[in-house]
């Protein structure tokens, strides 16, 4: 009988098949993070020193990321004026590098301060996570249990510190704690299709965001 995680399989007191005693697979606490994965995630921003709106999750790359991220001013301002919405097709995004069209290419109206993940195991967060690591600061928010096991330690630090990315553990009660800094000797990409797709979907995210705050504020002051 297959055990259940965080279980102990126990038989009838033999294993079915010569009648010898059957031996208990060992106790192994499941691995948990707090419920408010959403709050877990600001507060991890904030551990790691991230300035901006921390968007709702949303998903790049087939993975499940939070995004930090600020508008620029005055690339958003010229993009008003020009009526420049978000453009989140990646085959158009695409062509704004090409040597033809970046001179007519909108500017970049955000600035992606990081990107982080919330994941149970490391692997799980590394994953989420590298393919932006490659742009600018990435993290991920992992259980404080899972940073206390051998294969963290062994496994899980050399490949953090070879991508650059950071490390938030978050105790049972959602404290979060850094526990290892982003590696800035780690080369960057520029401003490639990715980076400019990338780009384009937090700016539209942001405003969406932004737009769905200021709305009750507005109705306020109408009853006002």
């Amino acid at each position: 009988m297959a055990a259940t995680p965080g279980q102990t399989a126990i038989t009838n007191g033999t294993n079915g098949t010569n009648g010898t005693p059957s031996v208990p697979s060992r106790v192994v606490p499941p691995v948990e993070l707090p419920e408010n994965v959403d709050a877990l995630a600001a507060d991890a921003a904030a551990s790691l020193g991230w300035h901006g709106a921390v968007l709702p999750p949303l998903t790049m790359f087939g993975r499940r990321v939070y995004v930090v991220a600020k508008l620029r001013p005055e690339a958003h301002a010229e993009r008003i004026a020009l009526g420049q919405e978000p453009v989140t097709d990646r085959a158009q995004v695409s062509t704004w590098t090409w040597p033809e069209l970046a001179d007519t290419a909108p500017p970049p109206a955000v600035d992606v301060v990081g990107v982080l993940a919330v994941a149970r195991h490391w692997r799980t967060g590394l994953a989420a996570t590298v393919p932006f690591s490659r742009y600018g600061e990435a993290a991920m928010v992992l259980p404080q249990s899972m940073t206390l096991t051998h294969d963290y330690v062994d496994n899980c630090l050399p490949r953090t510190r070879t991508y650059g990315v950071a490390v938030v553990s978050a105790d049972d009660e959602a404290h979060v704690t850094l526990d290892v800094e982003s590696h800035s000797d780690r080369v960057l990409l520029g401003r490639d299709p990715v980076w400019r797709w990338v780009n384009e979907v937090v700016y539209e995210r942001l405003i969406a965001m932004e737009d769905a705050s200021a709305a009750p504020a507005e109705e306020s002051s109408q009853h006002a």
